[in-house]
């Protein structure tokens, strides 16, 4: 009805405007009908009545759509509150605030931001509306934009137009990004945790727009909540790794619990061992099953004298241990640091496999030592195990060792009283014998050895173990090895020593071996004999070999006060002359004189025991008589012949030089 045509009833304007409440008409029906009651004639009674009307009815409106908004507001802020109680998940959390507080306040897009101290500015973890990939990545400097102003008034603050507002510094890089959004309006209202700025929430429309206070004071709400949710999740955080520690702690100390029950039994099982009296072998398959790895158990030398295996252990370095290895340094040092510390060490590592080293200490010296090889370290506890053991196999080492020393001390009195010329009784040198295999009665051979290297004590232990001949005694007397063992057996025992020595000692002996006595009343008298001889051996610088008795007889008798200068002056001043013409040239003059005295001067016998024309051996001859002058006067021959005889022994083993031609 057309209100300016006539006159309108109050009650028919009135029961309109009622009809718009209660249709919730939007505000532009109320404008206009306000514009219709405004443009009636000045002249009606009733104008400024119906105006009044229209008026209030708008306001009305306006408290009706306040009223919903706050409603909306509650509402939003319980959702909050119930997805705070509801929810654990805190992106989820802070996701659904964002979404909310941006559909609440009918903005374009809303981000969520926290501080991080470390780096000094905001960083961007939700966000919602954005078009460009930038604004969810962005990050706010905490003196710099909104951010700053939040930061240090730790209050709300709005702004209609973001780019062109100069109460604050501006950021280039924000500015950009708010550029490329096309972001105009922007509210920022902070997360405070007592009293300390967590984070901020923004809310930012593509055109100028002036928030209301609700709208400020929703964003707050939700702020708030927020900053809840992210202390909460913390709480939440910090409680979960409290309870891993404490689960880790509980499953650590029933670990160690377990590692005190292992090493306990494992201690116990080696005790009984001990006390079962086992041998070296079965306590090292013991250790090798409680580690679960190689065991290697060496004497002070670093030689082997017990190894074993833990069933399904896979491994070659125990295998392939060489105490004159490439790791020999390593392991000395290890043994050196362990014997200092009275702890285990780790000496190299190969092949994958770490080798764990400890000193065997003994009454007052090294007894050897012990390796264990596994493919990883293992932890305290285990190494605590590992190192009683090597005490337990001490005690086996130290008792094998006066076990060893009673049977040295019986070997050692049976010899010092076999050579010495007080023999004692008969009977109970027959006895003695009886012990080490032999017969007093039937013909005897007696060898002396003199080393280098290692003292003659231990050599004699290693060569016991070495060899493990029955019937032959060995040991020490007076500084040399002495072997005794039946007439018929000497081949056998200079073989077996020859081939210990090689792996052993290299070049680094000598020795002489008796021929074989009758009687055990000869002995003494021989054992000077041969100690005579190799005096003489040694001054001759003899190595790697052992000569017999018979070829040293002569000249045990007439040089053993001769030291080796003096031997040295003697077969030069006797045949210095051809055996330096036979170095020079690699001739064989001397050679070829000695055999000549050997078969009785006779040029034929002589070249055929040398391979040789007889002409060639007249001419060597005639060569050796120019360069020594006549030697066939009988006490010259005998002269040359015995410094010839010296000068074989001398050089023995050595190659021959080439003819001449």
């Amino acid at each position: 009805m057309p209100l300016a045509a006539a006159e309108p009833g109050i009650d028919a304007i009135a029961a309109d405007l009622l009809g718009l409440l209660h249709a919730n008409a939007p505000a532009d029906d109320f404008a206009a009908r306000l514009a219709s009651l405004e443009a009636l004639p000045d002249g009606l009674p009733r104008k400024s009545g119906l105006v009044e009307l229209a008026r209030m009815a708008m306001g009305l409106r306006h408290r009706l759509e306040q009223h919903e908004q706050r409603e909306r507001g509650m509402l939003a802020v319980i959702d909050s509150a119930q997805d705070l109680a509801s929810r654990l998940d805190l992106p989820e959390l802070l996701q659904a605030i964002v979404t909310r507080a941006r559909d609440l306040l009918r903005a374009h897009l809303c981000w969520l931001t926290i501080y991080d101290a470390e780096a000094g500015e905001f960083k961007v973890v939700v966000a919602d509306g954005a078009i460009a990939q930038r604004t969810g990545r962005m990050t706010a400097k905490r003196k710099l934009g909104v951010a700053g102003v939040v930061m240090s008034t730790r209050l709300p603050f709005s702004t209609p137009d973001y780019l062109h507002d100069n109460r604050f510094t501006h950021d280039p890089d924000l500015d950009d990004i708010f550029r490329d959004e096309g972001v105009a309006a922007l509210v920022g209202a902070p997360l405070i945790w007592e009293d300390n700025v967590i984070g901020l929430l923004f809310v930012a429309d593509r055109y100028h727009r002036t928030h209301t206070a609700l709208n400020v004071s929703i964003l707050c709400t939700l702020a708030t909540h927020a900053a809840v949710a992210i202390n909460n999740a913390k709480a939440f955080a910090d409680a979960r790794a409290a309870l891993e520690k404490t689960g880790q702690a509980r499953a650590e100390l029933e670990r160690h619990a377990r590692d005190v029950q292992d090493a306990v039994e494992a201690h116990e099982r080696l005790t009984s061992l001990l006390a079962r009296g086992e041998s070296l072998g079965e306590l090292c398959q013991a250790i090798a099953q409680l580690l679960q790895g190689s065991i290697l158990v060496l004497d002070e030398a670093h030689h082997v004298i017990g190894r074993a295996v833990a069933p399904g252990y896979a491994g070659r370095a125990a295998d392939a241990y060489d105490p004159y290895g490439p790791y020999g340094g390593a392991l000395a040092q290890a043994l050196k640091d362990s014997r200092r510390a009275g702890r285990s060490t780790i000496a190299y590592e190969s092949d994958g496999e770490i080798c764990r080293a400890i000193a065997v200490i003994g009454g007052d010296g090294v007894l050897g030592a012990v390796l264990l090889f596994r493919h990883e370290d293992m932890r305290d506890i285990s190494i605590r195990t590992f190192e009683r053991s090597s005490s337990v196999i001490g005690i086996v080492l130290l008792s094998q060792e006066r076990m060893e020393a009673s049977r040295n001390r019986d070997v050692s009195e049976f010899l010092r009283s076999l050579v010495s010329p007080r023999q004692g009784e008969p009977a109970l040198a027959r006895d003695r014998a009886d012990r080490f295999g032999l017969d007093l009665s039937r013909p005897l051979s007696l060898t002396l050895v003199e080393s280098d290297r290692p003292k003659p004590l231990f050599l004699a232990r290693r060569l016991r173990d070495g060899l493990a001949l029955p019937w032959l005694a060995v040991d020490e007397v007076d500084g040399v090895l002495v072997l005794v063992c039946a007439a018929e057996r000497t081949a056998a025992v200079l073989r077996a020593f020859g081939d210990f020595a090689r792996r052993e000692l290299g070049e680094a002996y000598r020795g002489v071996v008796s021929r074989p006595v009758r009687s055990p009343a000869e002995m003494p008298a021989l054992y000077a004999a041969l100690r005579r001889a190799l005096a003489v051996v040694g001054r001759l610088g003899m190595r790697g070999r052992i000569v017999d008795q018979n070829e040293m007889a002569l000249y045990s008798v007439l040089f053993e006060s001769q030291d080796r200068a003096g031997l040295d002056a003697f077969l030069a001043a006797t045949i210095g002359a051809v055996t330096e013409y036979d170095a020079q040239r690699g001739t064989e003059l001397a050679a070829t004189l000695l055999a000549y005295f050997d078969h009785g001067q006779n040029a034929t016998t002589t070249a055929a025991a040398l391979s040789i024309h007889v002409n060639t051996a007249r001419q060597r001859l005639a060569s050796a008589e120019a360069l020594l002058g006549d030697w066939r006067d009988g006490g010259r021959a005998l002269e040359i012949h015995v410094a010839l005889r010296l000068w074989r022994i001398g050089v023995a083993g050595r190659p021959p030089a080439p003819e001449a031609a």
